[in-house]
Order: structure tokens, then sequence, then C-alpha cells
């Protein structure tokens, strides 16, 4: 499997058809290990890393199978491609800006993500389209059950597997999920929302994770803590959280329905025509026009487009994938113009 092949095609969790898939984009499930007798990734020296990195290749591609899943090198790797596979969840912002050898092993259709040398030695992500909490914790599983088959990782009988972050130490599980809530913002009812949220200790944040601002009304729910708490109960008090959010999104949006029908659908059809026609465009606009028509396509305020192309707009505007595809390194100003070509390309208007 090509790196360029990759990027170029669909990306799963993205892919339309899972449960909720009108408020929930996606799930991951992350797992952090590190390797017992090893210390963590900040105390290592190069060449430590190195023999690092080479072990955790060798063990994590005879635990899957090797021909289903590819091994990328992110010093071997350009600016770009790297950008665009933190654009994917592919890879972490972190790993990407990195030094010295780390890799990422990828499995089919970019469902499932093994990175080696981030702040662990490794961390195993697995993402699902849609609200699949369960599912993909199960699969998360069995791949570490293999995975710990052939490497012993750091494991305290007291407080579980041991982690570069203390907020991992205990199971290491990071379970989250990707909501698109525009009704929320629009009635102002976010903030609210939100601070429930934290009150039952889980973290709220943007697209791309921690340090990043929520844009086109996506947001990511998160467990904060691993520590003194069983992975049947992060992901339960999360499934019990992400429902009753999803109820309040859906109460939203029928009273956008019922008080401000006309407000509504000027917001949509003004987004669309925006995107449609414009020759110039910025990443953040794009986010936030993208999501008033994703929001008109479910509440069927906006018929005969499709949700699988608006959902990988989200995707291929950014700045990463743009320039890939172009080939070529683009300014500000070039970016804005690709971006709004590609739109109108997508959408069947250019």
């Amino acid at each position: 499997m090509k790196l360029d092949k990759i990027i170029t095609s669909p990306s799963s969790w993205l892919k339309p058809g899972g449960p909720n898939d009108d408020i929930v984009l996606s799930t991951r499930v992350r797992l952090a290990r590190n390797v017992a007798g090893r210390p963590f990734l900040s105390r290592l020296n190069p060449d430590e890393q190195n023999d690092l990195e080479a072990y955790l290749k060798q063990a994590v591609l005879a635990a899957l199978k090797p021909d289903r899943y590819t091994w990328f090198e992110l010093d071997d790797m350009s600016q770009i491609d790297r950008q665009c596979l933190v654009e994917r969840h592919l890879i972490s912002r972190e790993l990407a800006a990195g030094e010295g050898r780390r890799g990422v092993a990828i499995g089919p259709k970019q469902r499932i993500a093994i990175m080696a040398n981030e702040e662990d030695h490794l961390r195993l992500q697995v993402y699902a389209p849609g609200l699949q909490l369960q599912d993909a914790w199960q699969e998360a599983d069995a791949i570490d059950d293999r995975l710990e088959a052939r490497v012993t990782f750091t494991f305290s009988p007291n407080l579980g597997y041991l982690t570069a972050c203390p907020t991992n130490v205990g199971t290491g599980l990071r379970a989250s999920v990707m909501l698109h809530l525009p009704a929320l913002v629009l009635t102002r009812q976010i903030e609210k929302v939100f601070n429930a949220v934290a009150r039952l200790r889980l973290a709220v944040r943007g697209l791309y994770g921690e340090g990043t601002q929520a844009t086109g009304d996506i947001y990511q729910i998160s467990n904060q803590a691993c520590l003194g708490r069983t992975e049947h109960d992060i992901l339960e008090t999360l499934g019990t959280v992400i429902a009753q959010i999803i109820a309040y999104e859906k109460e939203a949006r029928g009273a956008l329905v019922t008080d401000s029908p006309t407000a509504l659908d000027d917001r949509v059809m003004r987004s669309w025509a925006i995107l449609t026609h414009a020759r110039i465009i910025s990443s953040e606009e794009t986010l936030a026009l993208l999501s008033a028509v994703r929001l008109g396509i479910h509440m069927k305020r906006l018929k005969g487009v499709n949700i699988g192309t608006v959902n990988e707009l989200f995707l291929t505007t950014r700045r990463g994938h743009l320039q890939k595809l172009r080939g070529a390194e683009l300014g500000e100003s070039e970016r804005d113009g690709a971006r709004a070509e590609t739109i109108r390309e997508r959408l069947g208007t250019n």
C-alpha cells in the first residue's frame, strides 16, 4: 500500500452509514503502551530510539498481517505527506513534528493506525464511522492481545499500564467521539452542554484533538483519565453522555425547524451558494459553510447533494491535502484559490 494511495483515497471514518452518522462523524479508541525494560521516549538517546523503532516495527508487522499493513518511516516523509496523515487522523501532530526514528503502521481502509515513538513507545488507534464505541474497543483489544503475545509492556499490578503522561496511566485507554453539533451552536446551548460534560471528567476538544479549537461545529469528546477505572467504566460513561448529547442536538434541530425555518433555509442555501461559486475561500470559512450544508442535507432542507462528498470535503480542503493533490507547495492565497476550485469540482459546479 503506497502512501499516495492512502492520501488520495476516501477515509473510512468519514464514510456515511455508521450509527447516528447525522450527528456522529466517527469513533476512536486509542491505547497507550510502553515496552518493559526501556526508558520512556524522552529519556532515550538517538541510537536507543532507532533500536526501539526497529523492534516495534518487527513486532507489529509480525503480530498482524504484513500483507495488509504498511509501515511508514516518518523521518523519511515530506512535511506535506506528514501533514496529510495528521489531517486524516492517522498520526498525531506530535508524531509528525517529532525528531528521530518514528513510524506508523496503517491497516486496511485506514481504520487502524499504530504509532511508534510518539509520546509513548506505542499507540494503537482504531477508528469507526458513526457511534461504535464497543466495536472499536473490541477490535483494539484484540489487536492489543496479539501485540502482547510478542511484546512485554510496562505494567504495574497496582497502577496498571505505565505511560509517559499520568492521565493515561491505568488502562491506557482514550476513547473519543467526533460530533457535528451545529444546532446546539445556533441555539446557543453548546456551552451549557459542555459545562455539564466537564463535570463528568470528560474533555471537549476541536477537530484535531488536544490544543485545537472547534471549527465547523465539530467537537471531540473523550475521557480525561484512565487510572482507577476499567475499560468498561470508561466506555459506558462516555457512551451514556454521547447518547444524551445526540438527543440534545436532535431536539435543537427540531426547534430550528419549528421556530425559524426560513432562517435555517437561508443559512443552508447561502452556504451552498458560496461553496459552489466562490473563487477564493479560506479554510475556516470552508468548514463553517460545509457545516451548514451538512446540516441542511441531514435535515432534508437541501436535496440532491451527496453527503459522502460533503464529508470528504472536510478533509480534502485542508492545507496538506490541497498541496498533495496539486503536487506542489502553495502559499496561503494559492491555497485559498485551489480550495475553492476543489470544492466546485467535487460538488460538480465548476
